[in-house]
This record gives structure tokens, sequence and C-alpha cells, in this order.
């Protein structure tokens, strides 16, 4: 597998010929994917040679019952319909898929020293788009171009990003590993249609099995996928957005169900928005998905300064329908004097049914504070009640401990599945004093689940790093390498080899390890906060094409020295002006403007934070007239 070009590759050879299959589903058009053989003589001969070929494609679903058509150019063509609507009274989408035939031979001729054949795949949701499709990747096979469109695709992807590690080969294995597999669960960065379907913990699943979760969506993809590609890819993280407007309606279909206002997103999510979970009680309980998918967007503005995406992109319809759901699913408590949130299940899956879930209690505070910010930033009218809950709702707090309990009656030291209290520091951001944090780590990592999902030990690692201890976060992180299966670094959801195959949730949490953990990168309204530490196995860290508000920067990060070069001087999306970047010293406050095309260094640890100048655009609107 050459992950710099996407393509899996197997030969075979003899004496005479070498003959190598590739197979690739295509970067640049993604309803393609590709089996090229290419025959090599091996030795001078004027006979020809044969090989054989073993197809055994047979489309069968059980969830599509598919009807043969005529063939189209020399295509196979077949047909379906999925057999039953994701909800009552929706629509059945339609299948139709076009192949070359697979010969049951191939020949070199006499006269031929190599020959080279490809056979294409084309998967569409109308005979015409299918047709047209198919007739495209003629096209490119007969100029040469199928390939080549496919390998320009990922060069470009790699172009404008990389994250490499000095120090340690299977670390550096792991990241490229998690870039590649993740990339490939996003549409192309040139995909105009609109039709991303989000990224399930196992990808491209099989859609048969529970394990593989159905292709549905989580909280993995805003959580634990969205953060390490949003920081390289200001496209693709917005797609992940539009994905959750185009579920607005679902969402407000879930909330009234339930008998509350605004939206709910469904904790598993597929076309319509609709809760499609199989079992009743995370639909009803895990609510915290509701603030995961607010925290993209706040990310991505923050990131972006993109306020399109919340005008025209109607991005805010998310913000504020979720503050509406959170004021009517609270409750008052006249003896704390406090809004609660009873009956909830948190990320933490062994409890359920608790009340003030400390991380579900934090993020919907969080996602309130925000819908008041972007109110106030489009002018719009914010209702007092988003900022009267999120000041009065409980965080729960054990002060003789000094530390965060998990919900309401969490008994320290009961066991825990997975991260949960501990990632209100990151990626939530709470404050709370080291002491507190350090309280929060030693508290719950004794107890987590060691079998727990993969994604867990990440935040375990970035917790530390922000409290300077890099060698212990560097030993949690190896835990990662266990779900690492070889030879192709795919990982399982467990570390036995069982549960999700190509878990994508774990590939981002592990990710964020190391670009939120070990540069202590934090995405902070109007600054992206920067706080490094390596162990002492890694001797460089790179990490390139980190794109802040229009402009693209790579950093080098060494023991005793931080290097940063800004690639361009971009536009913000939105604005007319380039945004000038300056580097801001944690000590003394001094501030170093950033020149593009130049090299920027600081020798020594210091702490510093990357900030646009104050007369930036993300201010109120002016008042309506």
């Amino acid at each position: 597998m050459n992950t710099h070009t996407g393509i899996f590759t197997h030969t075979l050879s003899s004496a005479s010929v070498s003959v190598t299959q590739s197979l690739y589903s295509h970067r640049h058009y993604p309803n393609m994917m590709v089996m090229e053989v290419l025959m090599v003589r091996q030795v001078t001969s004027e006979e020809p040679i044969t090989v054989n070929l073993v197809g055994s494609f047979t489309p069968q679903s059980k969830d599509i019952v598919f009807e043969s058509g005529p063939d189209y150019k020399g295509g196979s063509y077949i047909n379906g319909k999925v057999s039953t609507a994701e909800y009552p009274g929706g629509s059945c989408p339609a299948v139709h898929l076009i192949w070359t035939p697979i010969p049951p031979t191939l020949m070199l001729n006499a006269d031929q020293s190599q020959g080279r054949w490809g056979f294409v795949l084309v998967v569409a949701n109308s005979l015409e788009t299918a047709e047209a499709k198919y007739d495209e990747s003629l096209d490119l096979m007969a100029t040469g171009d199928l390939r080549l469109s496919h390998q320009k695709a990922w060069k470009e992807l790699w172009l404008q990003s990389t994250v490499e590690v000095t120090g340690s080969d299977s670390l550096c294995k792991a990241l490229i590993g998690s870039m590649f597999y993740l990339l490939s669960a996003f549409p192309s960065i040139n995909d105009t249609s609109s039709s991303f379907g989000g990224v399930s913990p196992g990808g491209l699943s099989n859609g048969g099995d529970g394990q593989d979760y159905w292709g549905h969506i989580f909280w993995d993809q805003d959580i634990w996928m969205y953060p390490g590609i949003a920081l390289f890819y200001p496209k693709l993280a917005r797609s992940v957005l539009e994905y959750r407007v185009g579920t607005v309606e679902g969402a407000r279909d879930n909330a009234q169900k339930q008998g509350f206002k605004g939206l709910k997103f469904p904790w598993e999510s597929a076309v319509s928005g609709r809760e499609v979970c199989p079992e009743d009680i995370y639909g009803q309980q895990e609510i915290h998905i509701n603030g995961d998918v607010t925290l993209a967007f706040q990310h991505y503005l923050y990131l972006t300064e993109d306020l399109s995406m919340f005008t025209e992109g109607k991005g805010k319809e998310v913000i504020y329908g979720v503050a509406d759901y959170w004021v009517s699913r609270v409750s008052w408590n006249p003896d704390d004097k406090k809004y609660h949130l009873l009956g909830v299940m948190p990320p933490d899956e062994y409890y359920y049914n608790v009340n003030n879930s400390v991380y579900t209690n934090t993020v919907a505070k969080f996602s309130l504070q925000f819908a008041v910010e972007l109110a106030e930033l489009l002018q719009d009218p914010a209702p007092k009640e988003w900022k009267e809950v999120a000041d009065q709702l409980k965080i729960p707090f054990d002060e003789e401990s000094q530390y965060h309990p998990e919900y309401d009656g969490y008994i320290k030291g009961h066991p825990v599945k997975q991260a949960d209290t501990v990632m209100l520091g990151y990626p939530l951001g709470l404050e709370m004093s080291p002491e507190i944090r350090r309280n929060d780590l030693e508290a719950y990592e004794p107890v987590t689940d060691p079998d727990g999902p993969a994604m867990t030990w990440g935040m375990f690692a970035i917790g530390w790093l922000e409290l300077g201890e890099a060698e212990k976060a560097q030993h949690l992180l190896e835990k990662c390498f266990k779900n690492i299966q070889k030879p192709f670094q795919v990982w399982s959801e467990s570390s036995d080899g069982s549960g999700a195959v190509n878990f994508l949730t774990g590939m981002g949490g592990f990710l964020q390890a190391v670009l939120f953990g070990y540069t202590g990168f934090r995405v902070q309204k109007e600054c992206l906060a920067f706080s490094p530490h390596l162990p002492k196995k890694i001797s460089e860290l790179c990490v390139r094409g980190v794109s802040y508000l229009g402009s693209q920067m790579d950093w080098l990060l060494r023991k005793d020295e931080v290097c940063i070069i800004l690639r361009e001087q971009g536009q913000t999306a939105g604005s007319t002006k380039p945004c000038d970047l300056q580097v801001v010293l944690k000590a003394s406050g001094t501030k170093i403007p950033l020149t593009p095309g130049k090299h920027f260094c600081l020798k020594n640890k210091v702490y510093f934070t990357l900030k646009v100048e104050i007369d930036n655009f993300l201010t109120p609107a002016p008042p309506h007239s």
C-alpha cells in the first residue's frame, strides 16, 4: 500500500513475466473504483504470454435487491433500490452500478514487451449520472489520465499537509497511516457535489455487521476525527459542518419526539438526521452529541473566521437550535439554585440515567455561550435564557477531593469505559488549576478499562502533556500501538483486534495527541495557542500546512528550538484584507510579526501564541438598518 499515491499493488512474478495488480478508489472522482493489470515480459521471447484471471464480483446486499439491465458501452449494468426507507414515509435511494467485465484471460502478444489493462466500477444514484461517470472513466483511460489524475489529487493533499517525527519509526508510521485513512474517508477538496454523507467510526463500512456500526455517524466524527483534519483542510472541515446542516430537519423531529424544543442531533445519524440507533436509550440519553456538534462549528469559526458558513451556509440554525434544546431540556433545582440535566448517559457508557454528567453539562454550557457569541457577531436577537442557563448550569465538582466527579453520585474508583471527564481540559477547554487537572487524570486513569476503545489514551496523553509530563504521556500514547494491525497500519477498535475494523475514531484520537499534545496547539478565539512538549525519544516533530485564518504555516519543533514558516499570506473567508499574523511571547508579551516566506525561530523552550491583529474582521456587524 502506497499512502502517497493511495494505490494498493500486488505483484506475482515468474521466469517469463511479472504481473502487477493495482487497486484504488479514485481520489478526484469519488464515483470510480479502478483495477489495473500490468504485465511486463521478463525475457526476450516471440511467444505470447497468457495470464488467467479469476473474477468473483457478484454484487449483493442485504439491503438492496439488484436487477440486471442492458450493457452500456461494453460495461455490465445493474440497479436497485434500498428495500427499507430510513424512516416511515422516507424515500428509498436508488443505486446504479456500471463496470468493466473481467475477461477470463489477458494476453501479452509476441511483439509486446509489456501491456496494461484497466477496469473500472462506477457507482451513482441515477442511471444518467452513472453513464456520465462511466463515459468520463473511459475518456480518462483512453488519454492515460485515469491513474495520473488520482495520483495528482493525492499529491495535492500531501503537499498541503504532513506530520512527521524523528526518533520513532513506529510513531511515524502510525501518523502517516492515520492521516491517510482519515483523508480517505473525506471527500475530495475539489468536490462540489454536496453529497458527503459524514464519516463513520469504521469508514466505508460494509453496512451488514453491527461491529462496523452500519456506516452511521456518531460523535466520533465531530470530536475525534474532525479536529486533526480541520487544522489542515478548511474545505474538508466545512464538509463535516455542511453534513450536519443537511440533517437539521431530522434533528428537529428528534427533539419534538422527545418533547423538547430546538434540535436534537441523533446519537446515530444517516442521511436524514433522524435517530437510527437500534437501541432507544442512546438516542434518548446520550445528548452530549448536541454539544459535540456545535464544538466543531466553533472550532471552524476560530480557525477560519468564515462567517459565511453560519449565514449563507445556515450554520447558525444548528447553533441556535441546539441552544434552544438545552434551554428546554434543563431543570431548575431550587436547592442549589442551579440548572440540572437529568437522566442522561455520559460518554462513559457504563452508566446511564444519571444526573449532571460533568462532560455533558460542560459541553452544553459552552455551546450556549457560543450561541450568545455568534448571535452578537451576526447581530441576531439572542434569548436571554441562553446566557441565563449557561451561567447557572451545574458543573459537578468535589471540593474535598478537588476533582470533577463524572456525574452526581459517581463513586471515586468505580470503573470507567473510556475517556470522559478527562476531556474537560481538552478538547472542551474548561478552565481549572494544574492541581485539579492532575487530580482528574489520576482519578480516572487507573480505573479506565484497559480494553476500551482505542481513542481513549490519546486524551490522557494530552492531559499529561499539558502538565509537562511528556514521558508519562508517551507511555500512554504507545498503548495505542496495540490497536494497530499489520501490515497496513489499520486500527481495530479494541487492542485484541475486535470491534470495528479501520477504526477511524482511534486514529483521530491518536492524531490529536500529537497535533494538540506535543505541540500544545489550542484553537481559541483570536489566537492559536502553542505550548510544546516532546518526549525524550522524539528529537524532531515537523507539522506542515497548518491552516489558520487563510494562511498556511509549517512548524518545526526540536528540543531547544521552534521554527515557523508562514507559507503564504491568504485572505480570510469573507474578508477583503489579509490577516496579519504575529507571535506573542507568553512571558514578556513581546509581539513579533510573521513575514511570508521567512523563517521565524526561537531557541530554548518558549511558550507563545499566534494572534491576529486587533483590527480583524471578527467583530460584531453593524446594526441592521
